[in-house]
């Protein structure tokens, strides 16, 4: 397919970089934003929209309520949401700086002369009211990029919500395919013990060779300690669930639910729209917006600044003297102040901030071009683990028709027993293929929902106006 240039995208973002001080034009390093292409190099369906509430598609209660215990109890996530909470208050603090402060401050003091001797008390109060004025924007500018922090910081924590949940999706059905490796090995157990006794009882009675009581001893415990290394990989994939949703790895938690296998088409969107629907990529756009005011307001730094100041004081010899309208006394100051030499110290500020606009351009380009392939490649997986399922269901079942067949056929004296090793060998892999594969059909599926940017739950009509 032809990559072409999306008019709206490029008008889009060049509309957006523009918004940038005027120190720095991002749209210079930004240009590669232009070879996005229409449609998804191997979408095999139409251009819908794409779905949110993903989860709901599964329709089990426990994984419902794993979501929620993960959501509620995760440390990371909660450690996240602390994080938001630290970047909103720096924002309250950065706006402060908009405001004018008023500062109260009283003193007392007693003193003895001993030439002669005498006791001098003194007592005063200020209160005192300081302002700068924003002239040149550079506290504006500040509290942007405190305010461009938080709302990265806040898109982090979507995704971060959005990865924990396709984390304990995934660890689900990890367990599930684990259980269900087990119940194979299982079973595969008793065809070995079946399988033995026959046999032994032929040799008991001169049908069979030694070999192939030897032979088919050997497979029942390989399939023994199948189950026993399957064992420990489930107890893993257990506590790996329990440490998702915050609890403490007990290896407790029962799940009984089967592999959906998970054929239906997705809408998967045009790449354009991944711009605004991926909560990573929001977050390193708006790092590149505070980056470049954060270059703004290095550059005002070097301006003179203006300050006003009012004071309203007294002084007096008693405490309860203080603020007696006979003697309060008053000043207003207006100061404007602005470097002269600073061997060169805030122009290599300035100079470090708009390098980090050039690194932050990048990397958001990176984190761009990541999330288009992770796209490309969750559709390929896709397609590729289909085609691989069917082709393995159909190996499964002349693998384990032709298992079958041998068994009988030895019975009969027409193949040695190593042919029905190498069946049973076959079967095995087929039936766990299968298993296997119907994970990482849903493991990709899930990949490919955080890839597009779908979130988990429906979106309310307060977080779509955000």
């Amino acid at each position: 397919m032809i990559w072409q240039l999306k008019p709206s995208l490029v008008a889009v973002s060049v509309l957006l970089l523009s918004a940038c001080s005027n120190q720095l034009n991002p749209t210079e390093r930004a240009q590669d934003i232009a070879n996005t292409p229409e449609l998804w190099q191997q979408a095999t369906t139409s251009a819908l929209k794409v779905e949110d509430n993903w989860l709901q598609q599964l329709e089990n209660p426990q994984v419902f309520f794993l979501v929620e215990q993960a959501l509620a109890n995760n440390q990371q996530i909660l450690q996240s949401g602390y994080d938001v909470a630290i970047k909103q208050q720096q924002l309250i603090a950065s706006g402060a700086a908009l405001w004018p402060s008023l500062d109260l401050s009283a003193r007392t003091n007693r003193s003895k002369d001993n030439r002669p001797v005498s006791y001098n008390n003194a007592s005063s109060a200020n209160l005192t009211l300081s302002y700068e004025i924003d002239l040149w924007g550079k506290l504006s500018d500040a509290e942007r990029q405190a305010n461009l922090e938080f709302l990265a910081e806040q898109a982090n924590f979507e995704q971060n919500k959005q990865r924990l949940v396709g984390d304990v999706v995934s660890g689900w059905f990890n367990v599930i395919t684990a259980q269900k490796l087990l119940a194979l090995y299982q079973q595969r157990e008793k065809n070995a013990e079946q399988n033995l006794a026959i046999i032994e009882s032929g040799y008991r009675q001169g049908l069979n060779d030694a070999l192939d009581v030897y032979l088919t001893r050997n497979e029942l415990n390989t399939e023994r300690s199948r189950i026993a290394g399957q064992k420990a990989t489930s107890n893993q994939a257990i506590r790996t669930l329990e440490r998702l949703t915050g609890d403490y790895p007990k290896g407790a938690l029962t799940v009984e639910a089967d592999l959906p296998l998970l054929d239906k088409p997705i809408p998967l969107g045009l790449p354009s729209e991944l711009i605004t629907r991926k909560p990573s990529l929001m977050a390193s756009w708006y790092q590149l917006l505070s980056s470049d005011a954060n270059l703004a307001y290095a550059h005002k730094q070097r301006f003179p600044s203006l300050n006003l100041s009012a004071t309203l004081g007294d002084n007096a010899d008693r405490v309860s003297d203080l603020f007696s309208p006979s003697s309060l006394a008053w000043s207003l100051v207006g100061s404007i102040s602005s470097p002269l030499f600073d061997a060169g110290r805030l122009k290599a500020n300035e100079e470090a901030a708009r390098l980090a606009v050039l690194s932050q351009e990048q990397n958001y380009l990176a984190s761009l071009y990541d999330a288009f392939n992770d796209v490309e490649q969750a559709i390929s997986q896709e397609q590729s683990l289909q085609q691989r399922y069917q082709a393995t269901l159909k190996a499964q079942e002349n693998a384990m028709a032709a298992e079958q067949l041998s068994f009988e056929q030895y019975q009969s004296g027409l193949v040695t027993y190593t042919t029905v090793l190498d069946a049973q060998d076959r079967s095995f892999d087929a039936q766990s293929s299968v298993i296997e594969i119907k994970n990482q059909l849903i493991i990709n599926r899930i990949n490919l929902h955080i890839a597009l940017g779908g979130d988990f739950s429906q979106p309310t009509n307060e977080s779509t106006e955000q």
